[in-house]
């Protein structure tokens, strides 16, 4: 279960990484758009860094979407685990309830049977005594 959870946890930060770097993509690219305007003059080195800052973030997009891939592999994997033994939890739960329902049927049984002996002794005794 832990093992789940963690990678549930490693899985919501990649996704938030990813849609972080899909954000700063586009925000690059707005600003590069900007930036090569018409009728606007062009920094070459601020249009340089804001391609390189852009391709960075892309980079890390692509790097993060592995990174899930394996993640939800890992999480494809253990949701199996857990719940086979989950399953297998239920099945010795089932056999637990189904060995005490057979002990107190048996408890029931020898109760009875014991009941029934100490009315026989008590019929046996109370006829013996009418006798006498």
């Amino acid at each position: 279960m832990l093992v789940v959870s963690d990678l549930e946890r490693a899985r919501l930060a990649l996704e938030s990484r990813i849609r972080n770097c899909q954000l700063m993509m586009r925000d690059e690219r707005e600003s590069l758009s900007e930036a090569l305007g018409v009728g606007r003059r062009v920094d070459l080195q601020a249009v340089k860094m804001q391609a390189g800052a852009s391709l960075r973030h892309n980079f890390d997009a692509q790097r993060a979407v592995l990174e899930l891939a394996s993640v939800y592999r890992k999480l494809e994997s253990a949701r199996a685990e857990l719940a086979r033994l989950s399953a297998r939890k239920r099945a010795v739960e089932l056999l637990r309830e189904q060995q005490r329902e057979a002990f107190e049927r048996e408890q029931d049984r020898r109760e009875t049977r014991e009941l029934d002996e100490i009315s026989v002794m008590r019929y046996t005794r109370d006829e013996e005594g009418q006798v006498a």
